[in-house]
C-alpha cells in the first residue's frame, strides 16, 4: 500500500501508535502487537508511523517460515550482527546495551520469527526501566495452520503494553481511496458493493482498482473480478485438484453459498463427494456449515468464488446454469440461473421475470422485485420496456431502502424522457433522501402528466401512494388522508399501492384529532393483512400510534414485531422507521440502555442505506439519553447527526429541534431551548405537531418561556394547547402541561394553584409507565416549593425526583437535584433530617390503600393483586406516599402506620 494511501481508515490506529511513543519517550516501555488480516496494511502503518519521527532510531526485522525454526534469526536483523547469547535473558541485556536513544523495533510476521527472538525482545522490554523503547510486532489475527504452537501460545499470552487490531476498510473508507489513488469517484452503492467483495482488504482494494479501467466504475456490473494476483493463486489450487474436487468448486460457484450440499453434488453429478469435499476443504476452497441438520458449503470470501466462476469457460458456465435451474426450489433463484445460462437478449424470459417481480411487490418484498426488475431489463430488446423496466426497478430499490444501488441508476434514468412513472420514481427517490422540494416538484408534475387518473389506475395509484409519503413527511394529516383515498378509490384492497397508503392513513387522521377513526381504520386492516410484509407497514404504523396515544406498553410490542426483516420477507425501510420509533417507545418506558442499542442498530442501517429522512428522528433520541447521562461527546455526536434545516422535511425539522433543544435544557440553557424550538414555532401549518402526543414540544417551550421569566407569554402560549390536550382527554399531554402552569402560578405567588397543577400532573400520570416524565413533573414541582420558601416539602418532592432520575442512569439531572437539595440547606445523602409530618389524612384514597399494604409487609406484587392494580402504579403510589411522608423505607413506613394506630402521644 502506497503511503498516500496508509491513513485512508487507520487514523485511530496511527493516534494509538503515537500515544504509545509518547508514553515511551517519558519513561514507559512499551510492547504492542499490531494484528490484522493479510492485506490489511499492517507493515505500511509501521513505515508510515516510524517515518513520521526523525529522532527515533528504528530497527526492523520480519520472520519467514522457513527460519522460524533457527534460532535468533529475528534478533541477528534486529543487532545487525551475529548473536552470541545462549538463552533469551542474555540475549536481551545485549542488545539493551547497543540501544541508544528513543528507539522503535519493529518485528514484521512475528508469527513465523524464531522462539527466541521473541522471548528475548519480550524480556528486553521487562528490563528496559524507563528506557525510550517501543517494541511493535505485525502478526495475522488469525494465525496460518503451519505456525509453531509454542510461537501461538507466546502471541497469545505475551505480556504486552497494547494490541492494535486493522479492522477492514468502511465503503466510505474505499470511496476516498478511490478518489485518492485513481481519481475515480465511486457512487455510494459501487463503494459498498466492492467493500462487500473484497471484505475490506485494503490490498485487494488497491489492486481491483488499479486492474479494473476507470471507465468500467461507472458502469452497472453484476459483479467484480477477483484480483488477479489472487485469481492465480485460486487457478493453482483447482489445477491440483481432483476432477471431482473441482467440478464440486465449480457447481458451488455457480450455485452462490446459500444453496445446500445435496444441490450443489447433483450439480456436480457426483454420487459419492466424500474424497472431494475433503480435498477443497483442506486447500482452503470451500468451507462447510451445518445448521439445524442442513449442509451448506460457500467460499471463504467473495474473490475467491470470482475467481473460480471466472475460470469457468462461458459454454460449461451457461450449461452449468441452466442445469441449476431445473435443480432449485426457489423460483426466482431459478429465472436468474435462467439468465446466466442465456448470453443474449430473451423478451420471453424478461417477462417471466417481470411476473415474478409483480408477485414480489404484492408481497412488498421490494428487495426480490428490484432484482428481478433490474435483471429483465438487461435482456429486454425493446429499448421503451426496457427503460420502464429499469425504472420500476430502481423504484422497487427505493421502497427497499437500498437507496445507494437506486442512486447509481438515476442517471439513466434522467437520460429517459419525463413522464408520469419516471417522475414518480425520482420523487420517491427524493422523499427518502430526504430532499423535500425536489420531491414536491416531481410528484405534482407525476400526477399532473397523468390526465385522467382512471385511464392509468396502478400508475395513479402508485403516484397517490408516494404522495402519502411525501404530505406524512410534510406532516400534513388532511393530506395525507386525501392522497390514500385517492389511492383506495382507483385499485382492489390487496394492491401493494393501496395497502401502503392505508397502513399510513391512520396516522394521518390521527394527526387531525380523527383517533377513534384511526383505530377502527387499524382493526379492520390487521383483520385483513395477517403475514409478511405489508402487515409489518400496518404494525408499524399501529406501534407509532399507540406510543402517540399513552399506550408504550402496546408500541413497544408492535414495533418490536414490526422491526425483523430476514425471515418474513419485510422491509428494510419499515424497519428503519420501527426503530426509530421503538427508540423513542423504550426512551419513554425508561428503558435506556435498549433505546441506545436499538438507536446503535438503526443509525449503522442508516449509513448503509442512506435513508436521510429518518436520520434526525434516529439520532434525536440517541443524543437525549447521552446528555442526561453525562456523556457531552457522544450526545453532541448524535445530535450533529440530527441537525436539519427550514427546508428539510418537517419530519426531520421537528426533532432535530427537539433534540437540539432538550440537550440545551439538561444543560440549563433555557435560552438555547427557545432558540431552538422557534422554527417549530413560526411553521405556516403546525396542526400535527401541535396534535398532543405526537410531539413532545409545548411544555418544552413553555417551561422555557416561564424559567426565563417570560410568564405572561408562558401563560398565552400554553392555554390553547391545555385546550387541545383536556378535548382528546390525553393523559401525558396533559400532565406535561400541567407541571408548565405550575410553574406559571409559582412564579406568580399563587402557591396553591401551583400545588393544584403539580398534583394534577402526577394525578395524570398514576396509571401510565413515563418515568422520565414523572421525573421532569416531580423537578419542576421542587423548584416552584423552594423557591416559594417551602424548603421541606420541596426536599420531599426533589428527593423523589432524585431517586426516579437515578433508576434512569439521568446522572445529569441527578447533579441537579443534588444542587437544588443543597442550595435549600439540606444534603441529598442525609437520612438524619427530621421527616415531614404529614398525617395518613394527606394521603389520596389509593395512596393510603397501598400504604396500608405495604406497611403490613405486603410485597409490591401482592399489594398490585390486593388492589387490581400494575405493580408499577404500586411502586408509583409508593414513591408519592414516601415523598409526603418524608421517608425512605419500607420499614419507616410500616413504624408510621403503627404511630398512626397508636394515636398521639400523651404530654
Amino acid at each position: 500500500m502506497t503511503d498516500t494511501a496508509v491513513l485512508i481508515g487507520r487514523n485511530t490506529e496511527l493516534t494509538t501508535l503515537e500515544r504509545l511513543l509518547d508514553e515511551v519517550r517519558a519513561g514507559t516501555p512499551s510492547l504492542v502487537l499490531l494484528e490484522g488480516a493479510s492485506g490489511s496494511g499492517k507493515s505500511s502503518l509501521v513505515r508510515y508511523f516510524t517515518s513520521r519521527h526523525g529522532d527515533v532510531t528504528v530497527r526492523s526485522g520480519s520472520g519467514a517460515a522457513w527460519e522460524a525454526g533457527h534460532r535468533w534469526s529475528v534478533l541477528g536483523q534486529l543487532l545487525r550482527d551475529t548473536v552470541t547469547a545462549t538463552e533469551p535473558v542474555e540475549a536481551a541485556e545485549i542488545l539493551l546495551d547497543r540501544l541508544e536513544g528513543t528507539c522503535v523495533l519493529v518485528v514484521d510476521d512475528a508469527h513465523y520469527a524464531d522462539l527466541e527472538s521473541l522471548q528475548a525482545l519480550s524480556s528486553l522490554v521487562r528490563r528496559a526501566h524507563q528506557r525510550p523503547l517501543l517494541v511493535v510486532w505485525t502478526a495475522p489475527d488469525v494465525l496460518p495452520e503451519d505456525v509453531d504452537h509454542a510461537t501461538a501460545d507466546l502471541l497469545s499470552n505475551i505480556h504486552r503494553t497494547a494490541t492494535v487490531h486493522l479492522d477492514p476498510l468502511t465503503s466510505s473508507d474505499i470511496a476516498r481511496l478511490a478518489l485518492r489513488r485513481t481519481g475515480v469517484d465511486l457512487s455510494a452503492w459501487t463503494a459498498r458493493r466492492l467493500q462487500e467483495h473484497t471484505l475490506g482488504n485494503p490490498r485487494a482494494v488497491l489492486h481491483l482498482l488499479d486492474e479494473i479501467p476507470r471507465a468500467e466504475w461507472h458502469r452497472w456490473q453484476a459483479r467484480f473480478p477477483a484480483p488477479r494476483q489472487h485469481a492465480a493463486k485460486i487457478r493453482r489450487a483447482l489445477d491440483r485438484c481432483a476432477p471431482a474436487t473441482r467440478s464440486l468448486v465449480e457447481a458451488v460457484a455457480v450455485l452462490g453459498s446459500t444453496e445446500s450440499f445435496t444441490v450443489a453434488a447433483r450439480l456436480a453429478e457426483l454420487d459419492d463427494t466424500t474424497d472431494a469435499l475433503d480435498e477443497a476443504h483442506r486447500l482452503g476452497l470451500l468451507s462447510i456449515r451445518e445448521q439445524r441438520g442442513v449442509v451448506s458449503l460457500s467460499f471463504p470470501d467473495p474473490m475467491t468464488r470470482a475467481a473460480v466462476a471466472d475460470d469457468i469457460g462461458p459454454a460449461r458456465w451457461h450449461g452449468l446454469h441452466a442445469a441449476a435451474a431445473e435443480l432449485v426450489d426457489d423460483q426466482g433463484a431459478a429465472l436468474f440461473h435462467l439468465v446466466s445460462a442465456t448470453p443474449t437478449g430473451n423478451e420471453d424470459l424478461a417477462a417471466r421475470l417481470d411476473a415474478y417481480a409483480r408477485r414480489c411487490a404484492a408481497d412488498g418484498a421490494w428487495s426480490q422485485a428490484a432484482e428481478a426488475l433490474i435483471t429483465a431489463s438487461r435482456i429486454t430488446v425493446d429499448r421503451d420496456l426496457r427503460s420502464q423496466r429499469l425504472i420500476r426497478g430502481v423504484d422497487a430499490l427505493t421502497g427497499a431502502a437500498d437507496l445507494p444501488q437506486a442512486q447509481a441508476f438515476v442517471p439513466e434514468i434522467e437520460s429517459v424522457p419525463s413522464g408520469p412513472m419516471r417522475n414518480a420514481v425520482l420523487g420517491y427517490l427524493a422523499i427518502q433522501k430526504g430532499r423535500a422540494a425536489e420531491a414536491h416538484h416531481l410528484l405534482t408534475e407525476a400526477w399532473s402528466m397523468l390526465g385522467d387518473p382512471a385511464s392509468e389506475p396502478e400508475l395513479a395509484a402508485t403516484i397517490a401512494q408516494r404522495m402519502v409519503l411525501h404530505s406524512l413527511a410534510r406532516l400534513r394529516g388532511d393530506d395525507l388522508v386525501l392522497w390514500a383515498d385517492r389511492a383506495t378509490n382507483l385499485l382492489s384492497d390487496i394492491a401493494p399501492p393501496v395497502v401502503e397508503a392505508q397502513a399510513i392513513r391512520g396516522l394521518g387522521l390521527s394527526m387531525t384529532g380523527r383517533v377513534d377513526d384511526a383505530l377502527e381504520a387499524y382493526a379492520s386492516l390487521s383483520d385483513s393483512i395477517r403475514l409478511g410484509a405489508q402487515n409489518q407497514r400496518v404494525r408499524m404504523a399501529e406501534g407509532w400510534l399507540a406510543l402517540a396515544l399513552d399506550r408504550p406498553d402496546l408500541a413497544r410490542s408492535e414495533l418490536e414485531a414490526a422491526e425483523p426483516t430476514t425471515f418474513r420477507g419485510g422491509s428494510l425501510r419499515i424497519s428503519l422507521w420501527s426503530q426509530a420509533w421503538l427508540a423513542r417507545t423504550q426512551f419513554a418506558l425508561g428503558e435506556w440502555s435498549d433505546a441506545l442499542r436499538t438507536v446503535d442498530r438503526a443509525a449503522a442501517q442508516l449509513d448503509s442505506t442512506e435513508l436521510h429522512l429518518l436520520r434526525p428522528l434516529v439520532h434525536w433520541t440517541g443524543a437525549q439519553i447521552h446528555a442526561l447521562r453525562g456523556d457531552w461527546t457522544a450526545a453532541n455526536a448524535h445530535a450533529q447527526k440530527a441537525r436539519a434545516g427550514s427546508n428539510d422535511y418537517a419530519l426531520m425539522l421537528v426533532p432535530s429541534c427537539l433534540c437540539a433543544a432538550q440537550c440545551a435544557e439538561v444543560a440549563s440553557d433555557y435560552a438555547s431551548v427557545l432558540r431552538y424550538l422557534q422554527p417549530i414555532v413560526t411553521m405556516r401549518d403546525r396542526d400535527a405537531v401541535d396534535e398532543p402526543g405526537h410531539w413532545p414540544w409545548p411544555d418544552l417551550y413553555g417551561n422555557a418561556l416561564a424559567v426565563t421569566g417570560r410568564v405572561d407569554e408562558a401563560d398565552e402560549f400554553l392555554r390553547p394547547h391545555e385546550e387541545r390536550a383536556a378535548e382528546r382527554g390525553h393523559r401525558s399531554a396533559k400532565a406535561r402541561l400541567g407541571y408548565v402552569r405550575g410553574r406559571i402560578h409559582g412564579a406568580r405567588g399563587d402557591l396553591d394553584a401551583a400545588r393544584d397543577a403539580f398534583e394534577g400532573a402526577l394525578d395524570e400520570l398514576a396509571a401510565l409507565p413515563l418515568p422520565y416524565d414523572l421525573a421532569r413533573i416531580n423537578f419542576a414541582y421542587g423548584q416552584t416549593l423552594r423557591r416559594a420558601g417551602r424548603r421541606r416539602d420541596a426536599d420531599a418532592v426533589i428527593r423523589t425526583a432524585r431517586e426516579l432520575y437515578s433508576s434512569l442512569g439521568a446522572l445529569s439531572y441527578v447533579e441537579r437535584c443534588d444542587r437544588e437539595l443543597q442550595a435549600g440547606g439540606l444534603r441529598s445523602g442525609d437520612t438524619d433530617a427530621e421527616p415531614a409530618r404529614a398525617d395518613v389524612a394527606a394521603l389520596t384514597p389509593q395512596e393510603r390503600a397501598v400504604a396500608k399494604l405495604v406497611a403490613e409487609g405486603r410485597t409490591n406484587k401482592e399489594v398490585a393483586g390486593e388492589l387490581f392494580l400494575s405493580v408499577k402504579t404500586v411502586q408509583y403510589h409508593l414513591t408519592r406516599v414516601y415523598a409526603k411522608f418524608g421517608i425512605r423505607s419500607r420499614s419507616e413506613l410500616a413504624a408510621r402506620f403503627r404511630q398512626e394506630d397508636r394515636g398521639p402521644s400523651t404530654p
